[in-house]
């Protein structure tokens, strides 16, 4: 049984953004203070997004019958360890090093940043069914093709959750956290 997990659809509150209209997304990568750490960050969200992606469009093929079971099934294994075990890292290095450098420079980090971790303890959960599906589906793709057809029929919804998640999440995450980083001039 999937549990229900509620993700957040509104944006950070407005009063978050203050230093991004100073410092608008079009203008970060011709910003001075836009250093390799930051475009390295920023990299690992584009990453994110494209496993989250590849992970439902292979799936939804998969269903449509674009797609034979043992490549959504070496999909599954690549594309979704890649995501679980990244994101994971990726968090705790947020949570231990970023955030709090972040914090300490701009206190008007702090309310922006206790919402991006309920998104992380959403996003654990959400890791967690992803896993759990994932799994089942590559071990059911060899012994029941039926039975792996129905189970990525209940997968399909969680990646199209961790996709929705990972939008909204790193966006909002991205657009707190560069203008701090170059009205600061960290990470540098």
């Amino acid at each position: 049984m999937i549990e229900t997990i509620t993700i957040r659809e509104n944006a950070l509150p407005s009063d978050m953004g203050a230093l991004l209209k100073d410092y608008p997304r079009e203008t970060w990568t011709a910003h001075p203070n836009f250093k390799q750490a930051t475009q390295n960050w920023l990299g690992a969200h584009r990453a994110f997004r494209k496993l989250s992606k590849v992970m439902r469009e292979e799936t939804q093929s998969y269903l449509n019958h674009d797609l034979p079971g043992d490549e959504l099934a070496g999909g599954l294994a690549y594309y979704g360890d890649a995501l679980v075990r990244n994101l994971y890292g990726h968090h705790h290095w947020e949570d231990r090093s970023y955030f709090p450098e972040l914090s300490a420079a701009d206190p008007r980090f702090d309310t922006g940043l206790a919402i991006l971790e309920k998104d992380h303890v959403c996003f654990n959960d959400l890791l967690e069914q992803l896993t759990r599906k994932a799994n089942r589906v590559i071990k059911l793709v060899q012994l029941d093709e039926t039975a792996a057809y129905d189970e990525a029929g209940e997968l399909l919804p969680i990646t199209q959750k961790v996709q929705t998640l990972l939008t909204r999440h790193l966006s909002d995450e991205e657009e707190l956290a560069v203008p701090i980083i170059l009205h600061h001039k960290l990470r540098g």
